[in-house]
């Protein structure tokens, strides 16, 4: 039967497989592996390297890669540090690891298990990760770039964000400007950015571009490097760079990028979605204390006039609906 390759191993073609070595190695971030499907639960497909998404069984073998994984919705699961007879998938695009917490919305829910037959390991028998597999990792220029950007935040994970930041690029494509997009942070899946790909948006990258399997646990200076590394594939014919953080502004990936002051002196503009009125003040509140100043409001509160009013009144912010940024109101804020 043949091996099933998941999307964080896209890059990969030759390897070599090894069972007695792989006892006697330590699982590390982005390590990749061949793995059994011992019982489904969460999940039923991966994504493939195609990007099609495919039925996984008990018995398939698939190529994964091990990652962290931060999810208040789904799971939160790490690398172990251990060999053990069997590991979780913890997300769709081939992250694997150990489940250490669920959302309560999955009590009944039990993730996908799976077993490591062996390591992949290259022509000089090392383990192969794809961490900027085949690239050089790029030093951090913190520097402005032809091109304004746009950074979308939000309160929460689901709050909005990604919404947001395709219909930010959509309303700016439908006004003639070239846009690009790169999801910074997150898990590897790649349904964001083809959708604000789908929306409009030239060029759409994220962090598995760099080989990244997921950024949660990474440290700032890889992050920074991701980053570089996706500002490096965006030309100056670009009018508007939208780029997206994954989770909430207090996540730890998050909240170490936006306290960062070199980081933030590369955005111009500042999309912060929230999903009810309270996460939306209090939110700001927060940010200004990091002396960070959205533009504007936006998210899934906003699909509540009710909501809207109370925020706007209270605020004295802008606040954007889906329709308002697709309409390309998101220019009246911008070269101010």
């Amino acid at each position: 039967m043949r091996i099933k390759k998941s999307i964080v191993s896209q890059q990969v073609n030759g390897y070599s497989l090894d069972a007695e070595k792989t006892k006697a190695i330590l699982p590390q971030d982005g390590h990749l592996g061949l793995f059994e499907i011992i019982e489904t639960g969460k999940h039923i497909t991966v994504q493939s390297d195609s990007k099609r998404n495919i039925a996984i069984f008990p018995g398939d073998r698939i190529i994964a890669a091990f990652a962290n994984r931060y999810a208040t919705s789904q799971f939160e699961g790490y690398v172990p540090t251990e060999h053990l007879p069997e590991y979780d998938i913890l997300g769709a695009g081939g992250a694997i690891g150990v489940v250490k917490s669920k959302n309560a919305a999955l009590s009944d829910v039990e993730p996908t298990k799976v077993k490591l037959i062996s390591f992949l390991f290259d022509e000089k028998n090392e383990v192969i990760n794809t961490k900027f597999l085949g690239l050089t990792a790029p030093t951090f220029i913190h520097e402005k770039r032809k091109f304004q950007t746009v950074l979308s935040l939000g309160s929460t994970m689901d709050s909005g964000k990604t919404t947001s930041a395709a219909f930010i690029a959509r309303g700016l494509a439908l006004s003639g400007k070239k846009v690009a997009f790169i999801k910074l942070t997150g898990t590897a899946y790649t349904k964001d950015k083809d959708f604000v790909y789908d929306c409009g948006a030239e060029l759409a990258l994220d962090f598995s571009d760099a080989g990244y399997p997921s950024t949660f646990m990474c440290s700032k200076e890889e992050i920074l490097s991701i980053y570089q590394h996706c500002l490096n594939l965006i030309d100056d014919s670009f009018d508007f760079l939208v780029m997206e953080i994954a989770d909430g502004i207090l996540q730890r990936e998050t909240n170490f990028l936006i306290r960062d002051e070199n980081f933030m002196n590369t955005i111009d503009y500042i999309s912060f979605s929230c999903g009810d009125s309270l996460s939306a003040l209090h939110g700001i509140q927060m940010l200004n204390e990091w002396n960070i100043r959205p533009t504007f409001i936006s998210g899934k509160f906003t699909m509540s006039d009710l909501l809207i009013h109370e925020v706007a009144d209270e605020s004295k912010m802008p606040v954007l609906t889906i329709q308002q940024m697709e309409a390309g109101d998101c220019l009246k804020y911008f070269n101010k």
